[in-house]
């Protein structure tokens, strides 16, 4: 069970670059372990956990990602914070020629891999252990890059939207499936209690680890809204930047083209 401490103070704090994570602010450079650390906690009981967060609704979701997407055989999908796996198999079941499963967090990828194995799935399916602000990947080399639930967690989400566009065929598309600002006011206070109350309380029994769920929950609040993020594809070179709201703005499909 990964433990957080209250943000602590260090010398100098003030010429230290700091971002969110969740609701506290740590040293930029801490974050990737700290998030990291959270992953390897929940890794085993993910897939569960992420019925039972979502009531199952995450499932609805993903299949509309995936259509947004529109794999195609003559095209490479960069599937980014991949994780288990369940958006690369959705896409090859889809009919995409080559995926490449990424995420920087190595159990989680080996929990997806095995699942792959199980599935089937090893044909035009790799992986790819590495931060996505850093893509080991040539210039204008996969055709579409995805990313589901996982640019929240990332330090520089700016870094990651250019190397998206930097690995982006022209012609090439980005679809972000994350959570985002809810827009009907009068379900606030119910997402609230699931979010904060809830969630950790489904965590700590499930899965063992209340304080990786409360993490996430912090997360998404932290989250930039829909406005925001499209701002920031369009500051990173990427075009015709366009959202779609799923479950009232729980979550939202973010696209945009390298033109």
């Amino acid at each position: 069970m990964v433990q957080f401490g209250p943000a602590r103070y260090i010398p100098g704090m003030t010429d230290t670059p700091t971002v969110d994570f969740g609701f506290k602010t740590v040293p930029a450079e801490e974050k990737a372990t700290l998030v990291r650390e959270v992953f390897d906690s929940v890794a085993p009981r993910y897939d569960v956990m992420n019925d039972l967060m979502s009531l199952g609704v995450h499932r609805v979701w993903k299949r509309i990602f995936i259509n947004a997407i529109q794999p195609r055989p003559n095209e490479t999908l960069l599937d980014l914070a991949g994780g288990t796996g369940d958006i690369s198999f959705l896409a090859l079941k889809a009919g995409a020629g080559r995926v490449i499963c990424s995420d920087i967090n190595a159990e989680m990828l080996q929990v997806g891999q095995g699942r792959a194995l199980e599935r089937g799935f090893a044909r035009g399916l790799s992986f790819l252990c590495t931060d996505a602000e850093h893509l080991p990947l040539p210039d204008r080399s996969v055709e579409k890059v995805s990313m589901a639930f996982g640019l929240r967690n990332c330090t520089d989400k700016d870094a990651v939207l250019r190397e998206v566009r930097r690995v982006l065929r022209p012609g090439g598309r980005f679809h972000c499936l994350e959570f985002s600002k809810l827009e009907i006011a009068a379900l606030a206070p119910l997402y609230d209690a699931w979010s904060f109350k809830a969630l950790p309380a489904i965590g700590g029994r499930i899965a063992k680890d209340s304080e990786s769920y409360r993490y996430l929950a912090e997360s998404i609040r932290t989250f930039p809204d829909q406005a925001t993020l499209a701002k920031k594809m369009e500051a990173a070179g990427l075009e015709r930047v366009a959202h779609r709201n799923l479950s009232g703005g729980i979550v939202a499909i973010h696209t945009g083209w390298r033109l």
